[in-house]
């Protein structure tokens, strides 16, 4: 298939709650994640794959996305925006966007998801098969948390199951759909409209052409704190593909403008954006550090996200937290266990010990 005459579609309309205080003001595709917007490293996979027509399907703070990639022409792509005004699924909004396709076919992306999953693979199944509608198949161990998918030999979807502790199968639906535009067309517009609960299952009994594309590469849900670190690192370290950082992959990324003292250790996937200033001693271990940090001498960090302008105190120690943007940790503490430090919240030198359960 030619992968020119494919509209991409991203759905990047949730509110990212799991991410809180993150995602107070800003979108969760659009937190650095190895030194860009999490969204755009998803566009340079769908560039590097040949598709050049995106449509983004937009909600919270929608402005954003435009304000930072206008009209996609700087990565070489074509993108379009449509604002979800009010919540409708993730059938209602893929229908959203209708008006705005161009070609018979089109791939559905969760802006949630960090994959590598092999694009061209997919488009090529959907062709063969002559598919309505193609998913990607992810097959995990322990299948009860999600959705299962059960196929026939030849790929064809037999059900749609929601999570249950007997799973028939260990194919999961990992969120990427290509779509038939006419299938698209029918789904019911102007209301909520969930395709694992309705659009699917109704597809399926009317005897749609609906199959599974399994594909084992890399992926993740960026939803939580952990699997948000996690996956930055992993791009960093090259684990998961990302065009953005090809040739580039390492212990470390760091940019260009950060300063960064003698004696300072970045390890395990560590990323430091713009502006920041890491002073002798620091040791930052899985970290994701935003723009304009300051981190003082002796502090060490560890499977943390630090946002932008933290400051964070000399000998401070800080693992498994999320540090709110222009907070203030002072000189001493120690921060540990998924503590959330909201933006501008200011903690003086003390030498206390900090955890969700102090």
């Amino acid at each position: 298939m030619d992968a020119q005459l494919v509209d991409a579609v991203v759905l990047v309309g949730g509110r990212g709650t799991r991410l809180r205080p993150l995602t107070n003001n800003t979108p969760k595709p659009m937190l650095p994640t190895a030194n860009f917007p999490f969204l755009q490293h998803l566009l340079a996979r769908i560039k590097a794959a040949g598709i050049e027509h995106v449509v983004l399907s937009t909600s919270f703070k929608a402005e954003v996305f435009e304000q930072y990639f206008g009209d996609g022409s700087d990565m070489g792509l074509d993108i379009e925006y449509v604002v979800e005004e009010s919540a409708l699924g993730t059938g209602g909004g893929i229908r959203n966007v209708y008006d705005k396709l161009r070609y018979d076919t089109a791939m559905v992306f969760n802006g949630d998801v960090l994959s590598g999953m092999d694009l061209a693979g997919i488009l090529e199944t959907h062709e063969h098969k002559n598919a309505d509608v193609t998913m990607h198949l992810l097959k995990v161990v322990d299948p009860r948390a999600f959705g299962c998918v059960p196929t026939d030999p030849d790929g064809r979807v037999l059900a749609f199951l929601e999570k249950t502790d007997d799973p028939p199968t260990n194919q999961i639906n990992a969120g990427c759909y290509i779509f038939k535009r006419s299938v698209i067309e029918q789904i019911p517009a102007g209301r909520v409209v969930s395709v694992e609960r309705e659009t699917f299952p109704q597809l399926l009994e009317e005897g749609a052409q609906v199959f599974g594309h399994v594909d084992n590469s890399y992926w993740r849900d960026m939803g939580k704190p952990a699997d948000f670190i996690h996956g930055s690192a992993d791009i960093v370290r090259g684990i998961a593909p990302s065009p953005l950082l090809e040739g580039k992959t390492g212990e470390a990324f760091v940019d260009p403008s950060a300063g960064i003292a003698d004696g300072v250790l970045l390890l395990s996937g560590t990323s430091v954006g713009r502006g920041t200033e890491i002073r002798a001693g620091v040791r930052l271990d899985g970290t994701v550090v935003f723009d304009g940090v300051t981190i003082e001498p002796g502090a060490e960090i560890k499977d943390s996200i630090i946002a932008s302008g933290v400051h964070i105190g000399a000998n401070t120690r800080i693992s498994g937290c999320v540090i709110g943007e222009g907070a203030s940790i002072g000189a001493r503490c120690e921060l540990l266990d998924g503590l959330r430090i909201f933006p501008g919240v200011a903690i003086p030198d003390s030498g206390l010990r900090f955890s969700p359960d102090a």
